[in-house]
């Protein structure tokens, strides 16, 4: 078996689309994701996932109901399932996000972005 490491700076150098999620790997039926984001998302759940956020560079602010949780880079936090939050970020910011395959990133499979495998 030959195992090879994922280097997250060249995956995200590979596309430019913005709230995009490319999957890089994945591990116990979840997808290790990169993503580039910029503005503000919609406001969504996932009924019955957790969302994981780990933010590689910029700034990202995840809005809640509760309050606001800010991520900077090396910074991570998982919202709850079930949790309605709407990701935000003011400049270009890189993240890895975690969810099961298969897991629509706007909570609804109608809205939901196809994810893709680089």
């Amino acid at each position: 078996m030959s195992e090879q490491s994922v280097n997250l700076a060249q995956k995200l150098s590979a596309f430019t689309e913005l709230w995009s999620p490319k999957i890089v790997a994945g591990f116990n039926g979840h997808d290790v994701m990169v993503v580039k984001v910029n503005g503000e998302f919609n406001w969504h759940s996932h009924p019955d996932t957790d969302d994981f956020f780990l933010v590689l560079s910029g700034r990202l602010t995840i809005q809640m109901r509760d309050g606001d949780v800010v991520l900077g880079p090396g910074e991570m936090y998982v919202v709850p399932k079930g949790v309605e939050h709407c990701p935000r970020a003011d400049e270009e910011t890189h993240l890895v996000i975690i969810e099961p395959a298969g897991t629509p990133n706007t909570g609804d499979p109608e809205t939901a972005v196809i994810k893709t495998k680089i």
